[in-house]
């Protein structure tokens, strides 16, 4: 594809830090990287403690566990996401609940309150695509009912969390990357010690081989961090450019007939959008070496979580016609150009 979906952007300090880790023989998840990279990045959210992982699902279920949940407990979802924030709830062998998307893709606000019972536990929200979720409203409700909020910020770097824990990916496609790896971000030391003792398989301070709970071996290693620290050093330039690339596409896209556009992002992760005659599209830009990607499937469409209402759901009836277009960094402006023009005359002779 001459315009991927999407690539990693690494103009930092990335392979210098990666060699020191190397030179050092700190390749394992010890070493000053991890704890540096951990520092930078609640710093720069403002949080107070950061506990990095080996996958955004990783953080999710390490966030889920350090809260207490388990069997029998519910944990509100949104319909509209990645299946990573509801498998983090089955693996711990409680129920995801799903509640539908309001028209920004995020879950609606509205519709949680009716699906609290007894046994819910956590609510989930999460950043789609970049898009801050309603914060206040959801904090004011787990407020009144005694629930725990732990925040899916996979595609959210750059929107400060507000939650008891907020979840980030480092994926390769994401705003940035270590390749694999996430992140916890939480203002509670309890917590915090929670989240890296579980993810250290539970040993103890004096690493004596007795493990006194059922934990993980989530760690991320001083590799990944190194990557992590260089690309957090520039989140502010990242997200900087991120924005501008917005800009392009709504400015180019803005009047095309078929073409449906979002709201705003809080911080750009992908450039989402509803399109007449997707598919149609998604093949004549294929055909300009201009790769796209489809929207998110309601959770209540997946095998795992099956509910035959689902094409009932707003998630449903956007998900049909969403995709989103190339979205990286280093997208260039003749790049943006190119896909502009593309569907423009996509839509121009249709």
């Amino acid at each position: 594809m001459r315009v991927p979906v999407s690539q990693p952007w690494l103009r930092g300090r990335e392979q210098e830090y990666v060699t020191e880790a190397v030179a050092g023989g700190w390749i394992s998840s010890q070493g000053p990287f991890v704890p540096r990279f951990e520092e930078e990045f609640a710093r720069r959210h403002g949080s107070a403690h950061g506990v990095a992982c080996s996958s955004g699902t990783t953080a999710l279920t390490l966030g889920l566990r350090a809260l207490g949940v388990g069997p029998g407990d519910e944990v509100i979802v949104p319909e509209f996401t990645m299946i990573a924030s509801a498998w983090a709830v089955t693996y711990h062998g409680a129920t995801p609940v799903f509640v539908d998307c309001g028209d920004d893709l995020n879950i609606d606000v509205d519709r949680i309150e009716e699906k609290i019972t007894p046994r819910t536990k956590v609510i989930m929200p999460v950043h789609v695509y970049g898009r801050r979720c309603a914060m206040d409203p959801i904090m004011e409700l787990a407020h009144q009912y005694g629930l725990r909020v732990v925040e899916d910020s996979a595609e959210a770097h750059g929107v400060t969390p507000v939650a008891d824990i907020a979840c980030f990916s480092l994926f390769a496609n994401k705003i940035i990357t270590a390749g694999e790896g996430g992140i916890c971000l939480t203002g509670d030391p309890w917590l915090a010690g929670q989240l890296a003792h579980l993810r250290g398989m539970a040993f103890t301070a004096d690493h004596g081989f007795l493990h006194k709970k059922l934990a993980y071996n989530f760690r991320m290693t001083a590799m990944q961090a190194a990557v992590a620290l260089a690309q957090t050093e520039r989140l502010d330039e990242i997200l900087a450019l991120r924005k501008e690339i917005e800009q392009r596409y709504d400015e180019g896209l803005r009047d095309v007939d078929g073409i449906g556009l979002m709201p705003p992002r809080d911080v750009l992760w992908m450039y989402d959008l509803r399109a007449r005659d997707r598919e149609g599209l998604r093949a004549h830009l294929a055909e300009h070496g201009i790769e796209t990607r489809l929207f998110f499937k309601p959770m209540s469409r997946q095998p795992g979580y099956f509910d035959a209402a689902w094409p009932e759901l707003n998630a449903a009836r956007l998900s049909a016609d969403g995709l989103y277009l190339p979205t990286y960094t280093g997208l260039t402006a003749a790049d943006q150009e190119h896909v502009v023009t593309r569907i423009r005359e996509f839509y121009g002779r249709n």
